[in-house]
């Protein structure tokens, strides 16, 4: 499972990435003509495992079609992704690649899509790419220097427990929840539900949760496998099927140092691929052992369906999150189940 999941899940970010050189090519192609020297572009990729891991492997792939067009692209490979993140601040990447959260200092809207509880399923998630994906959603996109090129599904984010009698938000008290500590809004739903924030990062929390250092932690169903959170679940945990949220990959580049056009070339190469990551995040998915899965009751399901309102709002009222993605959200659930009852509202 661990050589199958995590290439593929990987290959999408991957290949988003690889089309960020795309807008470039024949203008790069152009100036290598008339001045005989290639364009240089810097491309820090967050890989978890290193240059060694398979997302970075899969990336290098792209380099000799790029550099056919003119381009000579450089990749680093990070397994730290706050410095990856300071790297790029500072100039040293022309593009980088990171997790949502960790996106948001760069664009807060395009770092609020994975508010806790906004998107219910797939099929908002789909709404929101192919939002999100029109020309006329650029001025969204763009803050500053800076512009997310791509916005790419990472899948649900479930609630992995060591104990599948923690089966109510009540039970989370007091319990220690492996929490991204540069997180505010992970940070804050810990506390809100009594549990205890064990600080941790995209490194070394399937670590804590693995050796028992923490009793719970949360992931998407593609890190199940490659980080082997099954050693920390197996034997009497449980993944529970409630989506806390939605992880998304984002690809984001230094607005002058690429072609006006980049931006919107690779979010027309990355809503094609949509389908293509769906289905990967379904495999995912579909091969975590069904008896694994903690299907939550109604009344508990309710329950998680209100305390995460009440914290995505606490957040939007601090400024955590971007006010325009979170009616943007609410908008796309209202379009998709006119029933629920915050769209009387």
């Amino acid at each position: 499972m661990k050589s199958v999941i995590f290439p593929q899940w990987v290959a999408l970010a991957a290949a988003l990435c690889a089309s960020l050189a795309l807008p470039s090519l024949g203008q790069a192609q152009t100036n290598a003509e008339a001045s005989g020297e290639l364009l240089e572009r810097r491309f820090c990729v967050f890989d978890p495992v290193g240059a060694n891991g398979p997302l970075f492997a899969i990336t290098k792939t792209f380099q000799p079609v790029a550099l056919k067009s003119g381009i000579k692209l450089n990749l680093s490979a990070y397994t730290d992704e706050k410095v990856a993140a300071e790297d790029f601040k500072a100039g040293q990447c022309d593009a980088v690649l990171l997790t949502g959260t960790r996106a948001r200092e760069f664009n807060k809207f395009t770092g609020s899509l994975e508010a806790m509880g906004a998107v219910p399923g797939e099929e908002e998630m789909r709404l929101l790419y192919n939002t999100l994906s029109q020309p006329k959603a650029r001025p969204l996109l763009t803050d500053g220097p800076y512009e997310v090129a791509g916005v790419f599904p990472g899948g649900a984010i479930y609630l992995h427990t060591r104990d599948r009698s923690i089966d109510s938000v009540a039970k989370l008290q007091g319990k220690r929840i492996a929490t991204l500590d540069y997180d505010q809004a992970s940070v804050r739903m810990v506390r809100h539900v009594g549990a205890s924030v064990v600080g941790s990062n995209s490194a070394n929390f399937a670590g804590k949760f693995n050796n028992g250092s923490v009793d719970l932690a949360y992931a998407p169903a593609v890190a199940y496998a490659p980080l082997e959170l099954y050693k920390g679940v197996e034997p009497n945990g449980a993944v529970v099927k409630y989506a806390l949220g939605y992880m998304n990959f984002q690809v984001i580049i230094h607005r002058d140092r690429f072609p006006e056009s980049a931006g919107q070339m690779v979010r027309d190469e990355s809503i094609k691929r949509l389908d293509e990551a769906y289905e990967i995040i379904a495999q995912a998915e579909a091969e975590i052992p069904e008896n694994v899965w903690m299907n939550l009751p109604q009344e508990d399901t309710a329950e998680y369906d209100k305390m995460l309102r009440k914290v995505r709002l606490s957040l939007l009222e601090d400024g955590v999150y971007d006010e325009r993605a979170i009616k943007l959200m609410k908008a796309i659930r209202c379009r998709v189940d006119a029933a629920r009852s915050e769209c009387a509202s």
